[in-house]
């Protein structure tokens, strides 16, 4: 089974999610490709100037929008719902009328 069908299977058919999960398989591969590249230009004579690259500016930002589609396709599919509320939260509906 292909990622791509794995994902229309979580998200059981729905049409409305289908880019997403498109748009998150390109993610995967933006993402896998920035991993090998490095993160890091060091200064040749002075070690202790280190500046970020383009690709980990551009890994960081991926990232995110990669973690943001896993929530939408969470929060659709219900996937967040399985959690048990938090002691805290239960704390307070004790307490609280």
């Amino acid at each position: 089974m292909s990622r791509k069908d794995e994902l229309i299977k979580l998200i059981d058919n729905n049409t409305a999610l289908l880019p997403l999960v498109d748009e998150m398989l390109y993610l995967e591969e933006q993402l896998d490709y920035y991993r090998t590249l490095p993160k890091i230009k060091v200064h040749p004579n002075d070690l202790s100037k280190q500046k970020a690259t383009p690709a980990a500016k551009l890994y960081k930002e991926y990232l995110q929008q990669y973690i943001n589609i896993v929530k939408v396709l969470q929060k659709a599919t219900g996937a967040d719902d399985l959690e048990e509320e938090s002691p805290l939260r239960l704390w307070m509906n004790a307490h609280v009328n």
